[in-house]
């Protein structure tokens, strides 16, 4: 789903924070309003996207500060400002009144295009809904005006738990200093905390300026993941747009399985509490548009150099945590590690090293073993060797060769007979098939090494410390399922997916 956050100045229907308290209540003013937006609707009939303007409307006796959601030459729906700053440079009570708490109710909108079938004026709700897309799986767009965003429990919060997966907010927010982080840090946490994608927009140059100044703000972020913002203090019209993975929010619903006991522990099977569904149909195109959305090469690691490093840090602590917890919970045992030379043993071993530290223990209480085979390098296997010698610990090597070479003797492989063949065909044994099993050039079939661990530790009292890699748990392979001499694994691969 393709999001726009768009700000465009128009004399006729000015941002309603903007005029002076004389304006705001003469008739004059109003009328031209709505004369405004009939012509929007009437512009927006062969246009896709579903638009969301600013507009002061009258209502009974009460002007509201409202968002007007327009969609293909008709209003949708109309939704008055829940809650009116009346703070520091904001006054707003002076003009606006607020609708009660979660009331809506229909309301006849002369300006707001004709009803398909009665061909009169349009009735629509005027108070808090939620917009569905009948075509597009996935896309509810949910309206908050302003400082609804500041407060504490914030209208978009409501229609997050009520369904909406697109949160828009239109606002006509000065700029003092430090305001544009404060903003983007309320974006930021509203899209993470309701799992939502949060279209935000302020008001910009070209505004009074009478007291206050504008910088026409623009952000779009996508559960707490920024996807676009847009460059502030510019003049004329100008347009954000970024890409909407529907999808992955849905998904990170479900998975987040309090988001819906929080859902159903909110409006507690009261109807009345949930806001009106407004259905419409967008028919977006279904050609490629290409990809509005940087896609990370390493989607895992960071592009941000500070954040790459802090992530790091706290992956590599948690993993040093976590051992010295489990240590000393079984009794602080010595530790068993297979040494290659590669990232996997280096990096486990670097982090029990720092465990044995921080438990006050020598580190030659671990037992390091490097079991080289058919394909181990000099290279990795002189790594291996001065990476003991540096940190301290225990060292041993274990040659594997000659226990593989029996092992593919034993299951008919040529090579265990002396031929020099590496490839994964096993001869026709007497009376059977040819048995075929992959195997490594240069490595036996298993996990031959894994065997040496197991007799080494269980015999002397002895843990394991697995060398995990990121995929493991996806394929299902974990350390205690395997073996249940092991200890979980603490190290969990994550600092080598970074």
């Amino acid at each position: 789903m393709r999001a726009a956050s768009r700000w465009a100045y128009s004399p006729n229907c000015a941002s309603p924070a903007t005029p002076s308290t004389t304006f705001l209540l003469q008739d004059v003013l109003l009328d031209n309003v709505e004369k405004a937006l009939a012509q929007i609707v009437e512009a927006s009939a062969d246009l896709l996207p579903l638009l969301i303007v600013g507009a002061p409307l009258r209502k009974d006796n009460a002007l509201y500060n409202c968002a007007v959601a327009i969609h293909r030459g008709r209003v949708l729906a109309i939704v008055p400002k829940s809650h009116l700053p009346n703070y520091r440079e904001f006054y707003e009570k002076r003009h606006f009144v607020t609708m009660p708490p979660r009331a809506c109710e229909r309301i006849e909108v002369p300006w707001g295009g004709v009803e398909e079938f009665s061909g009169g004026p349009v009735w629509v709700p005027f108070g808090q809904v939620l917009l569905s897309a009948d075509d597009v799986p996935g896309l509810t767009v949910g309206i908050e005006v302003c400082e609804d965003m500041w407060v504490p429990v914030t209208p978009s919060t409501e229609l997050a738990l009520a369904g909406a997966t697109v949160l828009a907010n239109l606002s006509a927010s000065p700029i003092t200093v430090g305001r544009g982080a404060d903003r983007e840090l309320m974006v930021r946490s509203i899209s993470s905390r309701c799992c939502a994608a949060y279209v935000y927009t302020a008001a910009g140059m070209g505004e009074s300026s009478t007291d206050l100044a504008w910088d026409g703000e623009t952000m779009i972020y996508e559960a707490g993941d920024r996807l676009a913002i847009g460059e502030r203090f510019q003049e004329g019209t100008h347009i954000t747009i970024a890409d909407v993975d529907l999808e992955r929010l849905r998904t990170e619903r479900k998975r987040q399985n309090s988001f819906t006991d929080n859902a159903q522990r909110y409006f507690a099977g009261d109807e009345r509490m949930a806001p009106q569904e407004v259905e419409f149909t967008l028919d977006p195109p279904r050609t490629d548009l290409g990809l509005e959305r940087a896609v990370n090469r390493f989607p895992f690691v960071p592009n941000d150099p500070t954040r790459l490093e802090q992530d790091c840090y706290e992956a590599y602590n948690i993993q040093v945590a976590g051992l010295v917890q489990r240590l000393r919970a079984i009794g602080n045992p010595k530790i068993v590690i297979g040494v290659s030379g590669g990232l996997d043993s280096t990096h486990a071993l670097v982090v029990a090293a720092r465990a044995m530290d921080l438990l006050g223990r020598p580190r030659t209480d671990i037992l390091c073993y490097t079991l080289p085979g058919f394909a181990t390098s000099e290279r990795t296997k002189k790594n291996a060797t001065l990476l003991c010698q540096y940190l301290g610990t225990s060292f041993e090597e274990i040659d594997i060769r000659p226990a593989a070479t029996q092992m593919l003797a034993d299951i008919g492989h040529p090579y265990g007979e002396g031929e020099a063949t590496y490839d994964v065909t096993f001869r026709e044994r007497p009376g059977g098939p040819a048995h075929r099993l992959p195997v490594p050039p240069g490595q036996p079939p298993g996990r031959h090494r894994a065997g040496y661990g197991r007799p080494v530790r269980a015999g002397a009292g002895l843990v394991h410390v697995r060398r995990g890699r990121p995929d493991e748990p996806l394929r299902g392979q974990h350390g205690r399922a395997e073996d249940p001499h092991a200890a979980p694994d603490p190290l969990g691969g994550g600092l080598q997916a970074v």
